[in-house]
C-alpha cells in the first residue's frame, strides 16, 4: 500500500513511520522504562517540542524554531510589558480589540520575535549532536497556540536527504550529513485560522515530496520534485486551514494522494495532481492524518463534533451517500492525535482526550468501545504500534502501553518527567520520545 525509497525497515522515516499508518513491522522497543531505567540517553533541544522526531540509519532528525540572541531579548521585554499592562489589556481583549496574531488561546501572549529555523541531526547511539543547520532566520508574521511551537511540522527522510518543512519560513531539503540541496522560500505566507500557528508535515513518495498549504487565504497542494524542488504540479483547493498530513496509496496501479479538509476530503491522482474523488462530512479545522487498508483509505475529525469513515478509493466526483462510502462513526472521534492502523485494528482517542475505542478497521465494528485510558488525560501525541503493543502518549509526559489486541490490556505507564506533544518513534529496540525540552532515546 505504502513505500518509501531507500528506506530500511529499521527506520522511522515520517512522523506516522514506514507505512504511513502509525505502525512498525519490526520495532521491538522497551516496555517500561523510568529515570533510572531503560533511558539510552537524554539530550537538551532548544525551542518547544511540537515535531516528532524521525529515524534514518544511525541519525534522528528533529526541527526546532530557536530564540536568536536579540529575539530573547526582546521576548523578555514584551513579556515585561505585557506584565505591566496585564489590566489594560483584558479589558481590551473583553471588548473584542484583541491584536490580531499577537496572542495565542486563553489570552496566552505569544511573542513575535527573530527565531532561528533549525533542523538538527544527532547520533542514533548516543545522543551526540552531528550537525545542526540554520534554514532561516527570521520573525514569525503571525502568532500560534500558546501550546503550539513555531515548528510544528516534522521532517522526512528517504535515508539520502532529509526534509524540513518551515511553512511560510519555507521547505529545505538537506543532505543526511548536512549540506543544502535546495530549498523553496517562496511559496507565500499562510495565514491560520485564530493564529493557531501552523504543522501540516510533508510527505514524501518515490520522487514527490508532497506539501500542504491549506490556510485562511487561497488554499493549494503541491508535488515538488525531491531532488531539485521544482514545482511538479500544485492543484488549488477550496479548503480553510487544516493541520493534517497527506498521505500517498494505491488504487490498483494508480497512486493517489490522500488528504483530508474541513470541507471535504479528496483524493488526487499523484502523477498529475487532478482532483479524483470528495466526500464531505469532515468536522471544523481538522488536524488528525488519514490511514489505509487495502482499498480503503480512513479519515477521522472531532473538534464540534465527531466524524470517521471509511472510503473506497476507486470512486468517482463526489462519492457522498454513495457505496464508496463503507462505514461511517459518529462518536468518540479524534481530533489532535491521528488514528493508529494495525493489524487491521483501528486505534483512536476521543477528541483530545485519553479516552480509546478501537474498531475492526474494513468494517467498522467496534472491538472495544471508548475506555479511560489510565494516567492519561490530554492527548496531543498520536498512538504507535511496535512489538505487539500500542503506545498511547500524554501530554503529561505519561506514555501507557497496551496490548496490540481485540482487548484493552494495559501493560505498563512510563513517564519522561516532560510535557509531550510529539509523536515517539519506535525504531529498532529503541523508542524516541520528543519532549518539550528533551530528546529521549529509550532502550535496553
Amino acid at each position: 500500500m505504502f513505500s518509501f525509497a531507500l528506506v530500511d525497515a529499521k527506520d522511522w522515516n515520517h512522523w506516522r513511520g514506514p507505512t504511513g499508518n502509525g505502525g512498525s513491522t519490526d520495532a521491538n522497543p522497551p516496555t517500561k522504562w523510568s529515570d533510572t531505567e531503560n533511558v539510552k540517553w537524554k539530550v537538551e533541544i532548544p525551542g518547544r517540542g511540537s515535531g516528532s522526531p524521525v529515524v534514518s540509519s544511525n541519525k534522528v532528525f528533529v526541527n526546532s524554531a530557536v530564540l536568536t540572541e536579540q529575539g530573547a531579548k526582546d521576548a523578555e521585554a514584551q513579556k515585561k510589558s505585557q506584565a505591566q499592562n496585564q489590566d489594560q489589556q483584558s479589558q481590551q481583549d473583553q471588548g473584542g480589540r484583541r491584536r490580531r496574531g499577537a496572542r495565542g488561546r486563553r489570552g496566552a501572549s505569544i511573542p513575535l520575535v527573530e527565531m532561528d529555523f533549525k533542523l538538527f541531526c544527532f547520533d542514533r547511539s548516543s545522543g551526540e549532536l552531528i550537525w545542526e543547520k540554520t534554514a532561516t532566520t527570521a520573525t514569525p508574521h503571525q502568532g500560534t497556540h500558546s501550546t503550539n511551537g513555531f515548528a510544528s511540522a516534522s521532517p522526512t527522510t528517504d535515508g539520502q536527504h532529509v526534509y524540513a518543512s518551515f511553512g511560510s519560513r519555507g521547505v529545505y531539503c538537506y543532505s543526511t550529513d548536512g549540506q543544502l540541496i535546495w530549498k523553496r522560500d517562496d511559496l507565500g505566507q499562510m495565514d491560520t485560522r485564530n493564529s493557531f500557528g501552523e504543522g501540516s508535515s510533508p510527505y514524501l513518495f518515490e520522487d514527490k515530496l508532497i506539501v500542504p498549504w491549506d490556510h485562511e487565504g487561497p488554499s493549494s497542494i503541491y508535488a515538488l520534485n525531491k531532488l531539485t524542488g521544482e514545482t511538479i504540479w500544485k492543484t488549488d483547493r477550496d479548503e480553510p486551514t487544516n493541520w493534517g498530513t497527506p498521505i500517498v496509496v494505491n488504487n490498483g496501479d494508480q497512486k493517489q494522494v490522500v488528504i483530508t479538509g474541513q470541507n471535504k476530503v479528496r483524493g488526487y491522482d499523484l502523477q498529475s495532481g487532478v482532483e479524483l474523488w470528495s466526500c464531505g462530512g469532515q468536522t471544523e479545522r481538522p488536524c488528525a492524518t488519514a490511514v489505509a487498508i487495502d482499498d480503503l483509505v480512513i479519515v477521522g475529525s472531532g473538534h464540534r463534533g465527531s466524524f470517521m469513515g471509511a472510503f473506497k478509493l476507486d470512486g468517482k466526483g463526489d462519492i457522498a451517500g454513495s457505496d464508496k462510502v463503507v462505514w461511517s462513526i459518529y462518536r468518540d472521534t479524534p481530533d489532535i492525535a491521528s488514528p493508529l492502523l494495525s493489524n487491521g485494528r483501528l486505534y483512536f482517542h476521543k477528541g483530545k482526550t485519553g479516552i480509546l475505542t478501537c474498531v475492526d478497521a474494513k468494517t467498522g465494528s467496534p472491538l472495544f468501545d471508548a475506555t479511560r485510558v489510565p494516567d492519561i488525560k490530554s492527548t496531543y501525541a498520536s498512538p504507535v504500534a511496535a512489538g505487539g503493543n500500542i503506545y498511547l502518549t500524554g501530554r503529561s509526559g505519561n506514555t501507557v502501553v497496551i496490548r496490540d489486541s481485540d482487548k484493552f490490556e494495559v501493560v505498563s505507564t512510563n513517564s519522561v518527567g516532560e510535557t509531550v506533544d510529539a509523536t515517539p518513534a519506535p525504531a529498532g529496540d529503541n523508542l524516541f520520545i520528543r519532549g518539550e525540552k528533551h530528546l529521549f532515546c529509550i532502550g535496553k
